[in-house]
């Protein structure tokens, strides 16, 4: 790719500070340098958004992303939503704003499903104001399988070269256990291989955590290991990946990866032990990509923010990173755009 990637960034649900974060991460000088950027929201909340951050820049209000100039001193934003923004309030969960957040999202996978930019990038959304407004997703990714078609996909989160995907992400503890199954956990692992490989790295490592303390000492805490994921392991394997041939305890894997870079990636069993981690190693810099669609999206790794939604405080630091991820990926993912 001789140019720099077109990313479409979303500017999130906007009750929450995404909007704001938005801006901050347009002005970083690094990411224009390296990306065009053209924002998928609403024209007018982006330049209440930019007033709120005490930026310069002004807002060149699009249709098509052919219409985009990628000036110094304007935001490209594409109308993506007719709704009347008019009585969002800041802070709220709100079904109008979930639907402007469905809306956005929508139009970003649809433009990267048509080849009109390299890669999504997607600020925060509410997941109950999703729901409130009639969209009954567990979160972005749910919503990106259904409208791309993506028979099976996966969260990573990154922080730099601490990687971590996950089997199950936005459902009960109970729900996370029943769903270490020896198929899923085996797609998890063969989709974190490919995304490694995408990220350049030529032969991935990989360890897989356990689910039970101390992976089931042999039966005596729990015989998921032993049912479903060995066998998961030993079918990667026999696929020639490389991959750790037991479940790694998962207090002890991540220290593995994060001090000793002994693993590329670790696949966890359920959400809060991989976000854990990730978020302890590196809370503002994390980023969220999705695995096994047919697009790149990455996004940042935190929520709303509604506590510092309207104050213009927001840190952008994740989404930044986010951008960067998209940007690497689209450069090494040989798929032009048409």
């Amino acid at each position: 790719m001789s140019e720099r990637p077109l990313l479409g960034v979303t500017m999130g649900d906007p009750s929450g500070s995404g909007s704001e974060i938005v801006v901050k991460a347009w002005a970083d000088p690094a990411v224009r340098r390296t990306a065009r950027l053209v924002v998928l929201g609403d024209a007018g909340w982006m330049s209440k958004a930019i007033r709120l951050v005490g930026s310069e820049a002004k807002v060149h209000a699009i249709h098509d992303v052919a219409q985009a100039r990628f000036a110094e001193d304007a935001i490209d934003v594409l109308q993506a939503t007719n709704v009347d923004l008019s009585d969002v309030v800041y802070g709220q969960v709100q079904a109008k704003a979930g639907q402007v957040a469905y809306d956005t999202v929508i139009a970003a996978i649809d433009l990267a499903m048509a080849g009109q930019i390299d890669a999504l990038v997607t600020s925060a959304i509410n997941k109950e104001a999703l729901n409130l407004a009639g969209h009954h997703y567990d979160g972005h990714t749910g919503l990106l399988a259904y409208r791309t078609g993506a028979r099976s996909v996966a969260m990573m989160l990154a922080a730099g070269t601490f990687r971590v995907t996950h089997v199950s992400t936005h459902c009960s503890l109970r729900q996370a256990i029943d769903r270490v199954r020896t198929r899923r956990v085996l797609e998890v692992i063969e989709l974190t291989e490919v995304a490694l490989t995408e990220m350049g790295i030529a032969k991935p490592r990989i360890a897989v955590a356990g689910l039970n303390p101390h992976s089931g000492e042999g039966g005596l805490f729990g015989d998921e290991e032993t049912q479903e994921i060995i066998p998961a392991i030993e079918m990667a394997r026999a696929k020639g990946l490389d991959v750790h041939p037991v479940p790694v305890p998962p207090d002890t894997v991540f220290y593995a990866m994060a001090q000793n870079r002994t693993y590329d990636a670790v696949v966890a069993m359920y959400h809060d032990q991989g976000h854990i981690p990730t978020k302890l190693i590196g809370f503002a810099e994390g980023v969220n990509i999705t695995l096994g669609l047919p697009i790149i999206r990455t996004s940042v790794d935190h929520g709303t923010n509604f506590g510092k939604a309207g104050k213009g405080t927001a840190y952008a630091t994740s989404l930044i990173c986010a951008i960067n991820a998209a940007t690497e990926l689209a450069r090494h993912r040989d798929a032009p755009r048409s």
